[in-house]
C-alpha cells in the first residue's frame, strides 16, 4: 500500500511556450497513482474555471481554444500555469509553466550608410526585439546575401561583417527579421568602396568588442570582436582567469568572433578579446562577460516514508542552478508553515517532523526555483497506528528537587495497559527547540524518574509514553517546572601576615563561583564560638585587612560568596601571629645609614685592590720587556771595524754586517760621496763588545751596558732593514785570553737573510 503506485506522481508537467495570437494552446499534464485522481488548473495561483475559451481535456491536458494577448476585458492569456492533482493521500502541484505571446516589436537600429576604403573593414547592424527570438537575414541589392564568401560573416544578433573590402562589395544593404509572430524589413544603408589599399601603417584598433550576454545552458552565444589595421591585426582570445577556453564546441566566425555552442555553467567567465599586430607585442584588448544560468534540478528527491505515531519524520531535499534555486516545501499543494514540532534546515534542505500523529500523513513537496526555472519533487508522509495501544500516561508531576535534580513522576494508562513493556520520558528545555529533546528509557513498573545534570535557574517540559511492541501511545499532558537557583561555589581563600596585629585575607575571582552578588568574610580566636562578623564585601574586592590582633593566640577567618538563593560553602584558614613577633624579636630591624656605610667602605676597598693589581701587571710586562732587550746581539769592536779601512781577513768577525742589504763597498762608495754615517748612532745602535780592561773594570762595564739599554729604548732600527750574511771564516789565531773573536756572538746556524 505505500508503494509508488498508491501515491500521486506526476508522468507530463507544464512547460514554457510561446504562443500565437489567436491560435489555439494546449498545456499537457499527466498523473498517475492510485484511483481516483481529481485534476485541476490554476493561472497565476487562481483556479481556472472550464469555459467556452479554456477547459480541461480528459487526459488533464488544458485547452486554449484562442489565445490572446489582451481581451476585450483587459485580461490575457499569459501568466504562469500550474496543474494540481488530488487523491484519497493526498494532493500535488506541478511545476510553474510561464506562458508568453509571440510578438516583434519594430527595428530599434537600422543599418547605417558607409563609406570604407578598400581592403578595410565594413560592418552593418539591425537590432529587433520579438519572442522568439527572430532570426534575422541580410539583402544586399533586394538578394538574399551570399553566406558562402568566407569575406561575408552574419552573426545571430543582426550583424554583417566584411573583411577585405572590394569595388563589388558596394551595394544597398538591408536585413529581414522573421519569427511565427511576424516579418519585418529595416531600412536601407549604402556601402561605398573608395579608393585603393593603402599601405601606410596603421595601429591596431578594435571596431567593436564583446557585449555582455546572459545566457541559459544549451543556447549559443556569440561574442563580437572586429578590429583593424595595417598589416591586418591577429584577433586572439583568453579568459581574464586565465582558464583555458577548450575547444570543444567553440568556432572562430569571420576573422575574430568566437561562437560557444551548447553552453554550460563552466562556461561563465570574462573574455577578453585582443588585437596583435603581427610579430610585435603591440596589442589593444577588449572585454565582455558571459553569465550562463541553470535551471534547477534535483541532486536528491525526497523519499515517502511510514514512521509511528510519536516519532520522527525527516524529508531531504538538495537542488542545484545557477543562480542556487530557493527551496520552498508545500503540504497537501499548500505552502508548509513551520511550528514547534516543524523545523526547516540546511537552507530549507531538510525538513523535520516531531512528535508525528496523524494529522502530519500528507504529501509533502519541495519546490526547487530560479530565475532559469523551476522544479518539483513530492514525497508522502504515512502514519502508522495499531489498534490497542495503550492511552496516554497519567497525572504527571514534576518537583523541584535542587537547583540541578527534578524528580517527574506519573502514573499508568487508563486503557490497553497489559502489553506496555517501558515508558520513554521526554526532557526538553522549555527555550528550546523541539529538535533539542531528548529521552530516558523506563521499566514498565517504575512510575518516577529523578532527572539530573540539569542547569540551575532553568525551565524543563516533561511528558511520558507507553510502549508496545507494536508502538508507542499518544504522549501525556506536558508538565513544565524550573530547577532551583544555584548557591556560589567555594571561594579560594589565602592569608598572608603582614604584621604582629595584621593579616590580610586575599582571594581570587573565578567562573566558577558562578553568578554571586558579594562575599561575607567571619574571623574569630579558636579557642571562642562566636565569630566577628560578617563582613560584607563587594564581588569585586578581593582582599581585605583584619587588624587588631592578638598575637599570642590562633585565629580562624572564614570566606564565603552568597547571591539570591542564598550562602554558598565557606572557606576556612587557620592563622597565628607568634611566629612574626618571635622573628621580631631575634631579628631587630637593620640600622640602614650603617649598612650603607659599610656598604660605601667594601667598595672603596674593592676599587683600591684592582688598581694595585693593574700596577702588578704593567711592572711585570716591563720586566720581560728588558730582559728582551738586555739578550740582543752584542757586536764585538763595531767602532774599531766601522773607522779602519783595511782590516786583515783573519782578524775580521765571522760574521759580517750588510746595512740596509748593503755590502761594505756600497757603504765605502756612499762615504767618499760625502755621506759620512753618523758614528755615534751606529754606536748607540750596536755598542761595541767590552775590552778586556773594560772587563777587568766591571763598574765601567755595567755602566756602559746600562747606558746602552737605556738609549736602545729610543734608537730602535726596524728589523726588515737589515740582514745577517755568514761567512766561512778563516783559521784565526788564538786569542791572547784564550778565545776567539767568534766567541762574542752568538751562532747563528746556516746563512740566511732576512
Amino acid at each position: 500500500d505505500f508503494g509508488r503506485s498508491s501515491e500521486l506522481a506526476f508522468v507530463v508537467e507544464p512547460s514554457d511556450d510561446i504562443a500565437v495570437q489567436e491560435q489555439p494552446l494546449i498545456l499537457y499534464c499527466q498523473v498517475e497513482g492510485i484511483q481516483p485522481i481529481t485534476i485541476t488548473w490554476r493561472k497565476n495561483g487562481v483556479m481556472i474555471v472550464d469555459s467556452e475559451n479554456a477547459f480541461m481535456l480528459a487526459n488533464g491536458s488544458l485547452y486554449v481554444s484562442r489565445f490572446q494577448r489582451v481581451r476585450g476585458d483587459g485580461s490575457s492569456d499569459e501568466g504562469e500555469y500550474d496543474c494540481m492533482a488530488q487523491n484519497h493521500y493526498g494532493l500535488v502541484v506541478s511545476r510553474k509553466a510561464k506562458i508568453q505571446a509571440a510578438t516583434m516589436s519594430d527595428f530599434h537600429i537600422h543599418p547605417q550608410n558607409a563609406v570604407v576604403e578598400e581592403g578595410g573593414v565594413a560592418r552593418f547592424q539591425c537590432q529587433i526585439h520579438g519572442l522568439p527570438e527572430p532570426v534575422i537575414l541580410w539583402h544586399k541589392n533586394s538578394m538574399p546575401v551570399n553566406t558562402d564568401n568566407e569575406r561575408y560573416t552574419l552573426l545571430p544578433k543582426g550583424v554583417l561583417q566584411i573583411t577585405g573590402l572590394r569595388a563589388e562589395d558596394s551595394g544597398i544593404f538591408h536585413c529581414v527579421a522573421t519569427n511565427i509572430a511576424n516579418v519585418k524589413f529595416s531600412r536601407e544603408a549604402r556601402l561605398t568602396v573608395s579608393g585603393s589599399h593603402s599601405t601606410v601603417y596603421k595601429d591596431p584598433m578594435i571596431l567593436v568588442g564583446p557585449e555582455n550576454l546572459t545566457l541559459t545552458v544549451h543556447q549559443t552565444a556569440v561574442l563580437e570582436c572586429i578590429a583593424t589595421g595595417n598589416p591586418r591585426p591577429i584577433v586572439s582570445w583568453s579568459r581574464l582567469d586565465g582558464r583555458p577556453i577548450g575547444v570543444e564546441g567553440i568556432q572562430v566566425l569571420g576573422t575574430g568572433n568566437l561562437m560557444i555552442s551548447d553552453l554550460t555553467v563552466q562556461h561563465s567567465g570574462i573574455y577578453v578579446c585582443a588585437a596583435n599586430k603581427p610579430g610585435t607585442r603591440v596589442r589593444r584588448t577588449a572585454q565582455g562577460s558571459l553569465i550562463v544560468q541553470a535551471p534547477a534540478e534535483f541532486v536528491q528527491h525526497p523519499q515517502s516514508i511510514s514512521r509511528p505515531v510519536g516519532t520522527t519524520a525527516i524529508f531531504t531535499c538538495v537542488a542545484q542552478g545557477e543562480p542556487p534555486p530557493q527551496i520552498t516545501w508545500l503540504r497537501n499543494g499548500q505552502i508548509l508553515e513551520t511550528s514547534d514540532h516543524i523545523k526547516l534546515k540546511n537552507n530549507n534542505s531538510t525538513l523535520s517532523i516531531y512528535g508525528i500523529n496523524q494529522a502530519d500523513e500528507a504529501i509533502y513537496q519541495c519546490l526547487a526555483e530560479n530565475s532559469a526555472g523551476s522544479t518539483q519533487a513530492s514525497a508522502r508522509l504515512t502514519v502508522l497506528w495499531a489498534d490497542g495501544l495503550p492511552s496516554p500516561p497519567q497525572g504527571v508531576r514534576a518537583e523541584t528537587v535542587s537547583a540541578t535534580t527534578i524528580q517527574v513522576s506519573w502514573e499508568k494508562p487508563l486503557q490497553n495497559t497489559k502489553e506496555i513493556i517501558g515508558y520513554v520520558l521526554h526532557i526538553r528545555k522549555a527555550a528550546d527547540p523541539v529538535e533539542m529533546e531528548y529521552q530516558e528509557a523506563v521499566s514498565k513498573s517504575t512510575f518516577q524518574q529523578l532527572v539530573t545534570d540539569l542547569e540551575p535557574s532553568t525551565s524543563y517540559s516533561f511528558y511520558i509514553k507507553a510502549y508496545t511492541s507494536r508502538g508507542a501511545s499518544k504522549a501525556s499532558e506536558v508538565t513544565v517546572v524550573s530547577t532551583l537557583g544555584e548557591v556560589p561555589a567555594m571561594p579560594s581563600l589565602f592569608i598572608k601576615v603582614i604584621n604582629s596585629t595584621t593579616v590580610q585575607a586575599t582571594w581570587e575571582p573565578s567562573i566558577k563561583l558562578g553568578q554571586h552578588e558579594g562575599f561575607k568574610l567571619y574571623y574569630r580566636k579558636v579557642h571562642l564560638s562566636q565569630y566577628t562578623g560578617p563582613v560584607l564585601l563587594a564581588s569585586n574586592v578581593t582582599a581585605y585587612n583584619i587588624t587588631h590582633l592578638d598575637a599570642s593566640v590562633v585565629y580562624e577567618v572564614k570566606l564565603l560568596a552568597y547571591n539570591q538563593h542564598g550562602d554558598g560553602n565557606s572557606t576556612v584558614r587557620f592563622v597565628s601571629l607568634r611566629e612574626t613577633v618571635e622573628r621580631t624579636v631575634l631579628n631587630p630591624p637593620c640600622d640602614c645609614m650603617k649598612d650603607e656605610q659599610n656598604n660605601k667602605t667594601s667598595t672603596t676597598g674593592i676599587i683600591i685592590g684592582i688598581h694595585i693589581g693593574v700596577t702588578c701587571i704593567i711592572f711585570c710586562i716591563l720586566f720581560l720587556m728588558f730582559g728582551y732587550r738586555g739578550r740582543l746581539l752584542m757586536c764585538k769592536n763595531v767602532q774599531e771595524q766601522l773607522s779602519t779601512p783595511q782590516i786583515p781577513r783573519s782578524q775580521r768577525s765571522a760574521t759580517g754586517l750588510v746595512l740596509n742589504g748593503a755590502t761594505r763597498r756600497d757603504r765605502d762608495d756612499r762615504d767618499l760621496n760625502g755621506k759620512q754615517l753618523d758614528m755615534n748612532e751606529l754606536e748607540r745602535l750596536f755598542p761595541a763588545s767590552p775590552s778586556q780592561e773594560q772587563q777587568e773594570k766591571g763598574i765601567t762595564s755595567a755602566h756602559s751596558l746600562s747606558a746602552s739599554h737605556d738609549e736602545t729604548q729610543i734608537s730602535t732600527l726596524p728589523l726588515d732593514e737589515f740582514s745577517i750574511i755568514e761567512e766561512q771564516p778563516d783559521p784565526l789565531p788564538k786569542n791572547p785570553h784564550g778565545s776567539s773573536p767568534a766567541a762574542l756572538a752568538p751562532d747563528h746556524g746556516p746563512a740566511n737573510e732576512g
